[in-house]
């Protein structure tokens, strides 16, 4: 994958991508509903970096009348889902149809055993969500996770083997479809059941590179908490200093 060809991802590539998979048969089904053999597309977007981004993808395929799977961080130094920001975003992606899944990092280092940490992460994300989250998937995952049958916290995740081996799967990871382009996958080819993993920042600023996407996103960042920091603190200077 190319610069240039990472500057072609937007949303009417990605319109165009969902046209043409559906074109040739494809529905848009969830993880719960996953049959591999048959046509079946499974969406799926981990929020790595921001919550209003991934509204904006929502609203586009709530538009075109498809249900995908949003995955968010509440362990994130990013976006804060539980800021008035973050419940909105939230919210506004479940009203349009979504199911959001908790996005979790298992490399972080806690007190907490795994399987509480995640069992606890979720319950929180469902009440910011006012949704239930019933799916994980694995910020970037370890080996071990990877074609693994276990649930974790009762959870299942995206990387089981029914979701993983068992099915296509194409991501967009570091901002290019480094395995292949999905028209070119072997499931879709063989009109067989795909997972496409997909991330909201990549998508939404046209004619970019991941580069120059990421260097974007960061001076907005910055603006918002300066905004931020300047309705919140006030500093007074005492006379004579």
């Amino acid at each position: 994958m190319s610069a240039d060809d990472a500057r072609k991802f937007s949303l009417d590539t990605y319109r165009n991508l969902l046209a043409e998979l559906t074109g040739q048969g494809y529905q848009v089904v969830g993880f719960d509903a996953v049959d591999p053999a048959s046509r079946h597309l499974v969406l799926r977007h981990d929020v790595d970096i921001s919550l209003t981004l991934a509204v904006e993808l929502a609203e586009a395929e709530h538009a075109l009348g498809y249900a995908s799977h949003y995955f968010v961080l509440v362990t994130c130094e990013q976006y804060n889902p539980a800021t008035q920001a973050g419940r909105d975003a939230l919210q506004r992606i479940v009203s349009l149809g979504h199911q959001i899944g908790l996005h979790f990092d298992a490399a972080l280092e806690c007190v907490e055993p795994l399987e509480e940490r995640a069992a606890s992460e979720a319950r929180y994300l469902s009440a910011l969500a006012g949704a239930p989250v019933s799916m994980l998937s694995f910020h970037r995952p370890a080996q071990k996770w990877i074609d693994n049958p276990a649930s974790l916290a009762g959870l299942p995740h995206t990387y089981q083997p029914k979701y993983f081996s068992n099915i296509g799967y194409c991501s967009d990871s570091r901002g290019g479809w480094w395995r292949g382009a999905p028209l070119a996958h072997d499931a879709v080819k063989s009109g067989t059941a795909l997972q496409l993993l997909t991330h909201p920042a990549w998508w939404i600023d046209a004619h970019r590179s991941p580069a120059e996407r990421l260097a974007d996103y960061l001076e907005r960042r910055q603006q918002e908490l300066t905004r931020d920091l300047n309705a919140n603190v006030v500093i007074t200077h005492e006379k004579g200093k």
